[in-house]
């Protein structure tokens, strides 16, 4: 299939929009025209995995860490991310990164730890603000309903479990066209008076442009009246980090024990263990010290992540468990949570997990 096929999957899943705003998600290289016939699914696109990529025949390489992060400006070889892009581009292999975007998507990177940990009743620990906004339209009586559902296929009007939402009330419109228009209702040159309903959607901020369109294909005015909102709303779908519970509480040490199995961790790296028993349980994938207030304050028992610096641990003031199990290690099960989303969508195309390890980090034991 072509590559398109596959990256616009990926962005329905985790939309670009919701990357932050250092990082460099999307098509790294390639040409999203070009045919794919077998992918590589990885944490990294080191130069191993393109090795793996061209013995196994693969053109396409998904990797959670995006290999450019800031601009190139030589492409010599002299480090490992050029030597990447080179070697991509000589052998026609497209690399795709999908980063914070699946951090930030409510079933991402988190939610897979939170699976593996078994943690109930998940919900996003820092959800975003300023990502979503509110369409406000007026649409003749008679035509309310089609306007409406047009909308709802395209996107508008989920709010958490629900969908279809939006707030409707009948009032009366008055408009005079004049030598220059072709109104669907009365006549030029003349003040009409219609009854109209107003109706207030909210949406997903990035979806604007796409709204605004079907708004305007389905609308039977020649002019619509539309107003567009920016609101400060919490997207409770969307944003850094989890917590959640687990079905009963459990000694410290046997939790510390159950997380090390099961992120097969060289060590755990961890503050005083100021709780005997684990019941509320805080993570995010990779570097997430930014979040231990965050934690803190829902009375999370430990947080789970990577990344930790020495000082960052006196934060936890014996409030909270600190457990740093490192970056890969909370990432790992990202490629499990990709292959099994798309062999989902593509069940016969050829998805492959990379059997490189590209921890760069290693354990002297």
């Amino acid at each position: 299939m072509k590559l398109k096929q596959i990256t616009s999957f990926l962005e329905e899943i985790a939309p670009r929009a919701y990357q932050e705003s250092y990082d460099n998600s999307g098509l790294i290289c390639g040409n999203s025209e070009m045919e794919i016939t077998k992918a590589i699914i990885c944490l990294d696109a080191i130069e191993e995995v393109l090795d793996e990529a061209i013995s196994k025949g693969a053109n396409l390489v998904i990797a959670h860490h995006p290999i450019v992060f800031s601009g190139l400006k030589t492409l010599t070889g002299k480090n490992y991310v050029e030597r990447v892009i080179i070697k991509a581009i000589k052998n026609d292999i497209a690399i795709y990164a999908i980063h914070t975007n699946l951090d930030n998507v409510l079933a991402g990177v988190n939610a897979k730890m939170a699976e593996k940990i078994g943690l109930e009743n998940t919900r996003i620990l820092a959800p975003k603000t300023q990502v979503l906004s509110k369409l406000v339209y007026f649409t003749p009586t008679k035509d309310a309903e089609n306007v409406k559902n047009a909308l709802f296929e395209a996107g508008a009007g989920n709010i958490g479990n629900y969908s279809e939402a939006s707030f409707n009330i009948e009032g009366k419109g008055t408009f005079k066209g004049n030598e220059n228009t072709n109104p669907v209702v009365g006549e030029k040159n003349r003040r009409e008076e219609v009854k109209e309903i107003r109706t207030e959607i909210i949406f997903p901020s990035y979806l604007q442009h796409k709204l605004l369109a079907v708004l305007k294909q389905n609308h039977p005015y020649e002019e619509v009246a539309y107003d567009v909102y920016k609101i400060e709303n919490q997207n409770q779908e969307i944003g850094s980090g989890m917590i959640g519970e687990l079905e009963k509480a459990v000694p410290v040490e046997k939790f510390l024990k159950h997380i090390k199995n099961t992120f097969n961790c060289g060590c755990i790296r961890h503050t005083k263990l100021v709780k005997k028993e684990i019941k509320t349980v805080a993570i995010c994938g990779g570097s997430g010290s930014f979040l231990l207030r965050k934690a803190k304050a829902q009375k999370a028992d430990v947080f789970i992540t990577g990344d930790f610096k020495y000082h960052e641990f006196f934060d936890a003031e014996n409030d909270i468990i600190i457990a740093d199990i490192g970056h890969f290690e909370s990432e790992q099960y990202t490629n499990e949570l990709l292959f099994d989303k798309l062999t989902k969508k593509f069940p016969t195309f050829a998805f492959l997990l990379t059997g490189v390890d590209t921890n760069p980090v290693e354990y002297f034991t």
